[in-house]
């Protein structure tokens, strides 16, 4: 049970360290707002995401949906789309990975 309560402890402090990092990013929206409300509302947050049973408790639990994961290409299909979700979508470490190297390389065209 402890080793538990230090996964969810250390997943909530990454998971709130990767939205922090990349939200605005990956929401293409500004990182201030003047309702935080509206912006819930109308997000395309990713979040870094295990795929083990305890994440997909907490995740459930926070968001009152289990987690749906998407790929780096998805991501950004919806972010070219205009597309937004009202719970935020789990990635995968690996595909994280992918996501944001992608991101670089079209900064880095830009």
């Amino acid at each position: 049970m402890r080793t538990n309560a230090r996964s969810i402890t250390g997943l909530a402090a990454m998971l709130g360290l990767t939205l922090a990092a990349t939200a605005p990013a990956i929401a293409g929206q500004p990182t201030a707002q003047p309702d935080s409300r509206q912006t819930l509302q109308a997000e395309r947050v990713v979040m870094l995401c295990e795929t083990n049973r305890a994440t997909r408790q907490a995740f459930t639990r926070e968001f009152g949906a289990p987690p749906v994961f998407v790929t780096a290409r998805e991501a950004e299909a919806a972010r070219a789309a205009g597309e937004t979700w009202d719970a935020p979508r789990c990635m995968t470490a690996r595909e994280h990975a992918r996501l944001t190297q992608a991101q670089q390389t079209r900064a880095s065209l830009d």
